[in-house]
């Protein structure tokens, strides 16, 4: 069964590998990216092109010169957390420019209207502006010396959920991505009936798991060579917004990645193949992969609160849940220094892919090359009279 299964997919691997379609697969990431990318900029656009002053100065001519100036001088040290400030002729022409509110009377007695929610949240900022517009000049302020002591790097659980979160999310998106490029491999070849002369030349089983390794093995391929062309925008991103590292260090955690990816993308493409093998035409793959897409998203949402949960029965039944088990022991390796675990999962896991590919092959005999028991589409009382 293994020597058949190696030369299906040695030949699905190669296949694909070396055909067209494996350039515009390494080209589908891209994509996303650069509508990310067009989709932030547009959106700064948007923003930088509807900011407008948040309150309008409504005051006399030297009172609102000395408020915005006070401001800015402010600004200057404080940062641009405080509300801008825009001189205004008057409330209605205020309210036709979009501010959120008007400050009037004098930098003695300052008046903020508008909606109470926001002019409450105001009211400490514009009190240190009059207060500022009020001296001639901003005051001299002390320096902080500072003198840092120890490792500035978190290295506590809670610290390490950004992590764990992290790595589960990723492990997430890439099975869900690639593992739907096997619902239509047998559909394909059902309809040009190559399944046939697999099935009465092999095991049904070899040609489950040979199609699984194939695709297996060009989704590695394909995250090779992103993770390769990426590399520089993961170490610019990792130097400014670092990630604590994980319990069992970032090389097993790696390791465990890439290991933990390959079992998720069995067990799924094991259902979506056995989904693909009993489905016709390529509609009625879509409508039979959404419950189980469904099932997979709703198992994905548990195992990251059970990450929260290090522990806990929710955190064990979510690494005994096969398509759950992955995700939540990936989490597991960021939090847990422990190894012996995975091991036992992995076991559990592969356990569960050959379960699923030896049910998946014997539904698709019984239901698809109709090799059950003879027979068994009439009555009993038909087949006894004959």
């Amino acid at each position: 069964m293994l020597a058949a299964a190696w030369v299906v997919a040695r030949r699905d691997f190669t296949a694909i590998l070396f055909s067209r379609t494996f350039f515009f697969f390494l080209l589908g990431p891209l994509f996303p990216v650069i509508v990310g990318v067009l989709a932030g900029s547009v959106g700064n656009r948007v923003a930088e092109s509807g900011a407008g002053p948040s309150i309008a100065v409504v005051m006399q001519e030297g009172d609102a010169r000395a408020m915005v100036q006070a401001r800015d001088a402010l600004a200057d040290r404080l940062g641009e957390g405080l509300p801008r400030l825009a001189v205004a002729a008057d409330e209605a022409s205020a309210t036709r420019g979009g501010a959120g509110a008007v400050l009037s009377g004098s930098p003695a007695a300052p008046v903020l209207s508008g909606p109470s929610a926001q002019i409450e949240g105001w009211s400490g900022d514009v009190a240190m502006i009059a207060a500022q517009a009020r001296e001639d000049s901003l005051r001299s302020w002390p320096r902080v010396r500072l003198e840092p002591k120890g490792d500035a790097r978190p290295t506590d659980r809670r610290s390490r959920l950004k992590t764990a979160q992290g790595a589960q999310t990723l492990l997430f998106l890439l099975t869900m991505m690639l593992a739907g490029m096997v619902l239509s491999n047998l559909v394909e070849e059902k309809g040009n009936k190559i399944i046939e002369v697999l099935a009465a030349a092999i095991p049904m089983e070899s040609v489950f798991f040979g199609k699984l390794f194939a695709m297996l093995g060009v989704s590695l391929v394909g995250i090779a060579v992103w993770a390769a062309v990426g590399a520089p925008v993961l170490m610019a991103a990792s130097a400014t917004l670092p990630l604590p590292e994980p319990a069992v260090g970032w090389p097993m955690l790696v390791g465990l990645g890439v290991v933990y990816f390959a079992m998720a993308y069995l067990l799924l493409g094991s259902v979506f193949l056995s989904i693909g093998s009993l489905a016709n035409t390529v509609r009625e793959v879509q409508t039979l992969s959404m419950p189980v897409t469904m099932m997979q998203l709703m198992l994905f949402f548990f195992a990251t609160y059970a990450m929260t949960q290090p522990g806990s029965p929710v955190e064990i039944l979510a690494a005994v849940l096969p398509f759950s088990s992955p995700f939540a022991m990936l989490a597991r390796a960021a939090q847990e220094p422990a190894l012996l675990p995975h091991v036992a999962a992995l076991a559990w896991q592969t356990l569960w892919v050959f379960l699923l590919v030896k049910g998946g092959a014997t539904l698709f005999r019984k239901r698809a090359m109709k090799s059950g028991p003879q027979g068994g589409g009439r009555p009993w009382w038909r087949r006894a009279r004959a």
